[in-house]
């Protein structure tokens, strides 16, 4: 089976809404969401807390953020599935090898990437007006709500960048997910697996979705980036 033929076999697959390839196609694109919207939310509210309040060990907490934005994958997939395994302090909970065991190890993988990036904006945004909200005296959620609409371009961009992380992920979601047929099976897994066993057709349909879901995203972080500095 020659290139052209795969390529042809995997555009079918994808237009004729083949049912397996989709399942993996809506479960990834759920986990990586569920994920994003939990971490955003901690991430945002925790950069906005470490840009306006000098806390003790401001510093290295800051440091420890941004160490923990190039954390590699595969150890954030060990660290959950210690926690979550039979022996582990919450191996109760049974959440290994599930889409929720999927979703935690994705939010540690971006929770860093957002808290970061908030804090950078949220910091420079309060520098150049903390004296303006200071003589407003103006409450700490009130101040919140401007500065994120100030700067909205800029978190929709930083949040965009850690979805094309999340989804492209696959070494964390291998080791907590397991992989397991219509459960807990990605894109990234599938990819993998279809491509082992030479089911290059399918691996090659799913590689279509997700080449065009990270063009799709990072050409909007392009689009947001270039209006904002307008």
């Amino acid at each position: 089976m020659n290139i052209l033929e795969i390529f042809t076999k995997s555009l079918f697959l994808i237009i004729t809404f083949n049912k397996d390839l989709w399942e993996i196609i809506i479960l990834s694109l759920y986990v990586s969401f569920v994920a994003l919207i939990i971490a955003s939310i901690a991430g945002i509210l925790s950069g906005y807390f470490l840009a306006l309040k000098n806390i003790f060990f401001k510093n290295i907490i800051l440091v420890i953020l941004n160490s923990l934005m190039g954390i590699p994958p595969v150890v954030v997939g060990l660290i959950v599935y210690f926690l979550f395994a039979s022996g582990g302090p919450l191996g109760i909970m049974q959440l290994l090898y599930t889409p929720t065991a999927m979703i935690i190890a994705q939010i540690i993988i971006i929770f860093p990437i957002v808290a970061s990036i908030s804090h950078e904006i949220f910091a420079k945004i309060w520098i150049d007006y903390k004296d303006q909200f200071r003589s407003l005296n103006m409450p700490f959620f009130g101040t919140a709500r401007i500065l994120i609409k100030h700067s909205y371009f800029l978190i929709v961009t930083a949040l965009l960048s850690a979805y094309g992380r999340a989804i492209s992920e696959v070494g964390a979601v291998m080791i907590v997910g397991g992989n397991i047929d219509h459960y807990t099976r990605v894109m990234t897994t599938a990819i993998s697996l279809e491509t082992r066993m030479g089911n290059l057709e399918y691996a090659m349909a799913l590689g279509l979705v997700l080449i065009s879901l990270t063009i799709l995203i990072y050409s909007l972080i392009y689009i947001l980036t270039k209006r904002n500095f307008k």
